[in-house]
């Protein structure tokens, strides 16, 4: 898939999921910003991504914060004017006993996983607004998650505030929709970023596929769903969790 010309911003684009997704942008042609709070996206913009894009470039930022949002946008603005494509992945998965939960850690993994992408797709439509562009080509692609659909114990921060993003999607979508811009979200399950040959038969038999996902089957979803030819789907939630949350499976 060609993305040459394109500008793509992706938060939390530094590790895991979002580097992948980062790289997979960058080789087919785009002018990829990535966003994170980790200098590890630093390393890996001048590393990785300037060999095949010389334009690409890392902004650090902590996306917890709101003025950290805005900065970020503001910034992106004033050096290239526009963006093409968000992909909101930044993120925290941090987990702990119902019991011992604070407000101070519900707020940092609310603001963290849900705020921070209402603020980004908020700033975007507003420069694109004020600029009148209101017919240009634009998509938005938030990651969510499969724990907005099941949970475990200990997850009430991380599981609200996924679903809160499925929610948030087609919410962004509508408000979106006269702008030509298209806001849909990805929903992934278990998607391994390392040690995937220490992974045991019995993990890959828990999806239909026969295996755990990776990285690029998120990066595969990202380019579907930001295709300029598919602007017919918009404000839907794409699970890309191997059929996982398909399949019944009970307890011996």
């Amino acid at each position: 898939m060609d993305y040459k010309g394109k500008k793509v911003l992706v938060t939390g684009g530094a590790s895991g999921i979002g580097r992948e997704i980062a790289l997979e942008y960058a080789r087919a042609g785009a002018l990829v910003i990535v966003a994170d709070k980790d200098y590890e996206g630093d390393r890996f913009v001048r590393g990785e991504l300037r060999p095949i894009m010389p334009e690409c470039c890392f902004f650090h930022c902590d996306l917890a914060l709101s003025s950290a949002c805005e900065n970020l946008m503001q910034s992106i603005f004033e050096q290239f004017d526009d963006l093409d494509i968000i992909i909101n992945n930044a993120g925290v998965s941090q987990f702990c006993s119902l019991w011992e939960e604070t407000v101070e850690h519900w707020d940092y993994v609310l603001n963290s996983n849900l705020r921070a992408m209402f603020l980004i797709s908020r700033e975007y439509m507003i420069n694109r607004r004020k600029k009148g562009y209101k017919e240009r080509y634009g998509r938005i692609v938030n990651i969510s998650s499969t724990r907005s659909l099941m949970s475990e114990e200990g997850t009430e921060a991380y599981t609200a505030s996924k679903g809160g993003v499925t929610a948030l999607t087609h919410a962004l979508a509508v408000s979106f929709a006269p702008y030509a811009v298209t806001v849909n979200s990805i929903s992934p399950g278990w998607i391994c970023c390392d040690g995937y040959d220490q992974l045991k038969y019995a993990d890959h038999r828990q999806h239909l596929s026969g295996r755990v996902g990776k990285p690029e089957d998120v990066a595969s979803a990202c380019f579907f769903l930001t295709d300029e030819k598919n602007d017919f789907i918009n404000g839907q939630d794409l699970v890309v969790d191997g059929g996982m949350t398909k399949k019944m499976i009970y307890l011996d």
